[in-house]
């Protein structure tokens, strides 16, 4: 597989063996027992190592998965609002909405406008100054995203400040957990359209 004539060489101990024809790169990892993997086909000349392919297979598989178990996944859950959401349906979303933060999720608010309620915008910016004003009064968040249109939506993204996070943790509390992030949108309540009217 390895197509170049020349590459330069490492040894099964880790020792530069300088470059050598492709030929006998691949007799030298025969007479170990081993096999010739290029490492850095990039470089001129290629770099190539005699070395286990099996055993450094299962070494970066094994690397890969504990760098996943020190990932922090972040959700994103989001809570829909419309301009003329009830008082008690008002209170739940936003109870849920620090239940999520406190988790150590991000939230994204979102006020959806229908028809002429576009005709109103300042109904539901009322909406979202509330919900930020209960959000700050019960948990410490930072406005990762300030509150404005897309499209017929009005959106603000919260996310929890570092030290209020009360994710469960499983297993050890590594304090080298990476700052690797992935996120996953997801509604934080089945969407019904005619669940907010009245």
């Amino acid at each position: 597989m390895i197509r170049v004539p020349e590459v330069r060489l490492i040894g099964p101990e880790g020792d530069q063996l300088g470059v050598v024809a492709v030929q006998a790169a691949l007799q030298q990892a025969q007479d170990a027992g081993l096999d010739l993997v290029e490492i850095s086909p990039t470089a001129k000349p290629p770099v190539c190592k005699i070395m286990d392919y099996g055993k450094f297979r299962f070494e970066e598989e094994k690397r890969i998965k504990d760098s996943r178990k020190r990932q922090k996944i972040i959700k994103i859950k989001e809570i829909k609002f419309r301009p003329i959401t009830d008082e008690h349906d008002f209170d739940y979303k936003v109870k849920n909405g620090i239940k999520f933060l406190e988790r150590g999720d991000k939230v994204k608010f979102t006020v959806r406008f229908r028809g002429r309620e576009m005709a109103h915008e300042e109904l539901g910016m009322r909406v979202i100054e509330k919900v930020r004003e209960i959000v700050q009064q019960n948990i410490a968040v930072i406005e990762e995203k300030k509150a404005a249109f897309e499209g017929r939506n009005l959106i603000m993204i919260m996310a929890p400040a570092k030290k209020t996070a009360k994710r469960p943790v499983s297993g050890d509390t590594d304090d080298d957990e990476e700052d690797v992030i992935e996120v996953i949108e997801e509604d934080a309540e089945p969407e019904s359209d005619d669940e907010d009217e009245g």
